[in-house]
């Protein structure tokens, strides 16, 4: 997987790189986010369904295998020079399906290898060697490739990189196992419904997914296209320079990931998590006032190292307060949920920088996207609730269903129980699993 996110640093910088070389213009890397993202948001649900249904680790393989050939065909064109932006749409349209795939599947995994005591370690290591890899070390290779070497030779570089995490994947041998594959099937959409039907009845769950989809409206097309115009534009810093703004996110993603996991979870961790959402948001505005290449070096740091400290709070909370059998699809849910504005943030970035120019773009989405989160933070009353619930969420839900009846006495299944309303806030775990133990039980009577 490290070489794998090795290789997502390296796309990330030459990706960028090439969008403005065949066009000059943040409307064009706009275009490119749209046709990444679009597709990952039209295939997340189902990613999230298969990832509940088979073997994880074998999707996995599947999704590394469909990105791995999208990348190569894209470094081939560029090394033939051959390559136009419709290449592009259609390539990173292809590596946007394979995400979709492996992410939730992902997610989903690590619980299945991992004890439900260790997630928050697991999760900071994870944290830790991500950013090293995709922001640190990726990056600064990336830059170096494409300045000195080629942008076709990046792109095959990375696409070499998922050959090795495949190869790695079919070496592992673990526990995994595909937790509703082995039951009687059920349909994609009553799979799907019992993944909604959970995060509307978690209203802490359910807020955070529309303050977060809000939020990315504003913060992910200013920062993924704007970032790099100005660093490549208005600070004429090259693509060294580039990769060097990533490297500094990444180690801010670093020292966060560390302090946490040597630290904990603090007793209010999803307060924690909305605040340095926010300050990430801020960032935006510190690249529209920065004037020099360190001073960009600096925010991304900041900013990122407050991302970080947030992901790795709601990795964790999903982990523990979520249900292993619905795991999978509640990450999909996530992923389709926040980012579901994401193609339009990018198709508003162009047209909006070029009005009012890269800065002031920058400036008024970093205001808008922290003050969104700042909000969610004071109406989302069940954002408390849940922490004075599980404080440092040291209550741990989310590893099997008996772990669940433990925690949570009044939400035993059962025919007798299944059909009573959950407390108010509440999860309705019961209902969720009688609806599909009784589509077992009637998918089973078929089979016989």
């Amino acid at each position: 997987m490290t070489i794998s996110m090795l290789g997502d640093g390296i796309y990330v910088v030459a990706l960028a790189w090439q969008t403005y070389e065949i066009s000059n213009a943040p409307t064009a890397l706009a275009l490119v986010g749209i046709a990444w993202t679009a597709p990952q948001l039209a295939f997340v649900l189902v990613g999230g369904v298969i990832g509940d249904r088979f073997e994880r680790r074998r999707v996995m393989i599947l999704a590394d295998l469909v990105r791995g050939v999208a990348i190569a065909v894209l470094g081939v064109l560029s090394l033939t020079g051959a390559l136009e932006l419709w290449h592009m749409f259609v390539l990173v349209g292809a590596f946007g399906i394979g995400s979709s795939l492996f992410q939730p599947s992902f997610r989903a995994f690590v619980p299945d290898v991992v004890p439900p005591g260790l997630l928050l370690e697991a999760n900071a290591l994870d944290q830790f060697v991500r950013p090293l890899a995709t922001r640190l070390v990726g990056p600064a290779i990336g830059g170096s490739i494409v300045a000195f070497v080629g942008l076709g030779e990046a792109f095959l570089l990375d696409a070499g990189s998922f050959a090795v995490s495949i190869a790695c994947l079919l070496a592992m041998r673990t526990s995994s196992r595909p937790p509703e594959g082995a039951r009687a099937p059920m349909s994609l959409w009553r799979d799907v419904r019992a993944g909604l039907s959970f995060v509307r009845s978690q209203r802490w769950l359910a807020g955070t997914f529309m303050a977060v989809t809000v939020a990315m409206l504003f913060f992910l097309g200013p920062v993924y296209v704007l970032m790099p115009f100005v660093v490549k534009n208005e600070l004429d810093a090259g693509a060294q320079g580039l990769g060097l703004v990533f490297a500094a996110g990444g180690v801010g993603a670093i020292l966060a990931s560390v302090t946490l996991g040597q630290r904990g979870l603090p007793r209010r961790p999803l307060t924690v998590m909305y605040l340095t959402w926010a300050l990430a948001s801020l960032g935006l505005v510190g690249y529209a006032l920065a004037g020099s290449l360190w001073q960009v070096m600096f925010v991304s740091l900041v900013s990122i190292a407050g991302l970080t400290v947030g992901e790795i709070i709601w990795i964790t909370a999903l982990q523990r307060l979520v249900p292993a059998r619905l795991l999978g699809r509640v990450s999909s849910l996530d992923g389709l949920l926040s980012y579901g504005l994401v193609p339009l943030s990018y198709a508003l970035t162009g047209p909006v920088a070029a009005t009012l120019g890269a800065e002031s773009a920058l400036l008024l989405a970093g205001l808008a996207s922290g003050s969104v989160l700042c909000i969610a933070l004071l109406l989302l009353g069940s954002v408390r609730e849940t922490e004075r619930a599980h404080p440092g969420l040291r209550v741990i839900l989310g590893s099997t269903e008996s772990d669940l009846e433990r925690a949570v006495p009044d939400l035993q299944r059962g025919p007798d129980r299944a059909e009573q309303p959950a407390a108010a806030g509440g999860p309705q775990i019961a209902r969720i699993g009688a609806e599909e133990d009784r589509a077992d039980r009637v998918a089973e009577g078929r089979q016989t």
